[in-house]
């Protein structure tokens, strides 16, 4: 446990206490601080509050955070496909089929159990000990490029990013239909399905902001090849914008899309992915192929031998 106990200087006047927090304590996120209110583990002059409480200068704050939890999940040399690696970031290619984190029904085989092979001890603590380094995710039939973090500082620095839409983040999918336009912008708000809890929708009374840019590569004559650019990064985001508009990815059957002989899942690569270095402020930048599924089936859309 490590104990907290200070007073607020001047520039604290008026300021929420989970935005001072999490300026005063750079080492911890501010969802972490936030959660840590919630629960009732934050005191000013000895009293709980939430975090939208506005502190005066000289308020005392008191609050214990505990020690991370060791983990149960076992490392696992799962051979990944490490872009690019430092002592901040790691870049990995996710294949299909692969889940990022432990969870229900997927004790093993997830990035994470493989990450932790690969890196033992040095991954950001910031997301509890079933996400080590995970800073953002794609679905389990997702494939492509994903930031992993080393350290809480690299970890800070790439949320805040994702918090700010400046990261850049550009898909590649197959969706059904033709388009009338060659690009277009999704605008609509993502929550959960009021219907079907396990599923999400355009839910303009209780979503969030959700934006998606497209831009059509190649046309076939029953479906189109596309990029996707998130502004936001909302869960199932790409697949709930395109089945909105009427071009469901294929294979994306719980989203209204055709199924795709001997292919599990949507049809989606997270193609390329840049960022601020965490460490040297510098932009990078990288691009990943088409896995060889995926290419498999843009070639038979190209030369004609398959249809949706």
């Amino acid at each position: 446990m490590n104990r907290y106990c200070f007073l607020a200087d001047q520039n604290a006047e008026n300021e929420r206490i989970d935005k001072y927090l999490t300026d005063y304590l750079k080492k911890h996120s501010r969802s972490f601080l936030q959660k840590l209110i919630k629960d009732g583990q934050v005191f000013v002059n000895g009293k709980a509050v939430k975090n939208n409480y506005r502190l005066h200068e000289e308020d005392r704050i008191e609050l214990t955070v505990p020690e991370p939890l060791q983990t149960d999940i076992l490392p696992e040399n799962l051979d990944l496909d490490i872009v690019y690696e430092d002592k901040s970031v790691l870049i990995v290619n996710k294949p299909k089929g692969m889940v990022v984190h432990p969870s229900a029904g997927h004790a093993s085989g997830t990035l994470v159990n493989g990450l932790m092979y690969h890196c033992g001890d040095g991954l950001s603590g910031i997301n509890g000990v079933l996400r080590p380094g995970i800073v953002h995710r794609i679905d389990m039939d997702t494939t492509g490029l994903l930031i992993v973090c080393k350290n809480d500082q690299a970890h800070n620095c790439i949320a805040e990013q994702l918090k700010e839409h400046s990261i850049t983040r550009r898909y590649h999918a197959l969706v059904k239909g033709r388009f009338k336009e060659e690009e277009g912008t999704v605008d609509a708000p993502i929550g959960r399905n009021p219907s079907n809890r396990l599923k999400m929708a355009v839910n303009r009374q209780n979503g969030k902001h959700a934006v998606t840019h497209y831009r059509v590569l190649e046309q076939f004559s029953s479906c189109a090849y596309i990029e996707c650019r998130l502004e936001t990064g909302r869960t199932h985001q790409i697949r709930v914008h395109m089945s909105s508009i009427g071009h469901p990815l294929l294979g994306d059957t719980i989203y209204g899309g055709p199924a795709v002989k001997n292919v599990q899942g949507q049809m989606l690569h997270a193609k390329v992915i840049g960022f601020i270095h965490p460490e040297t402020g510098e932009y990078m930048e990288f691009d990943s192929e088409l896995p060889q599924y995926f290419q498999d089936i843009l070639e038979r859309f190209q030369n004609g031998t398959i249809k949706i």
